[in-house]
């Protein structure tokens, strides 16, 4: 393949094992990917282990990469803890989408401490901007509210807080 971003060009495949890979190669496609955004350190394997086939050398520089934090799975938490926060998820979603990413607990610990949020007046403000500022009409649109924050990723207590203010 010859971009980073794992898009196949035809006729070209991964190196088989055993087959000798450059390791300037895979730091250049690993810097290439780390100048576009943030990414955890499961995610920078993932992509590169498709482009270079489990090469030897790829976990070298990955391993070199975090020595010269370069690549940094507590500033990627920050970052996407942030960023997921600001579309309007709760703390319950940004802890399971970080684990599905490969984050350790206590760097998702931390990146979410790090936000110095109020969670209750957040859920109330996605609500608002879902549903508007009044409340529920029946009991029906009570529980779809409800449904609403829950995938959204607000505890019970944050819920239970918004729909009863």
């Amino acid at each position: 393949m010859s971009r980073v971003d794992d898009i196949p060009v035809p006729g070209e495949s991964a190196p088989e094992q055993g087959a000798a890979v450059d390791r300037a190669a895979i730091r250049r496609a690993a810097m290439d990917l780390l100048a576009r955004r943030e990414h955890s350190l499961q995610e920078l394997r993932q992509k590169l282990h498709r482009r270079f086939g489990g090469a030897s050398e790829l976990a070298v520089e990955l391993q070199r990469l975090q020595e010269e934090n370069l690549q940094s799975d507590s500033r990627y938490a920050e970052s996407f803890a942030r960023q997921r926060m600001l579309r309007g998820y709760g703390p319950l979603r940004l802890r399971q989408e970080m684990r599905q990413k490969g984050i350790p607990e206590a760097e998702a610990s931390l990146a979410l401490e790090a936000l110095d949020i109020d969670w209750y007046s957040h859920a109330q403000a996605v609500c608002d901007r879902k549903f508007g500022t009044g409340p529920a009409a029946d009991l029906k649109e009570k529980g779809r509210r409800q449904r609403f924050l829950q995938y959204r990723g607000f505890s019970q207590d944050h819920i239970s807080a918004c729909l009863h203010s």
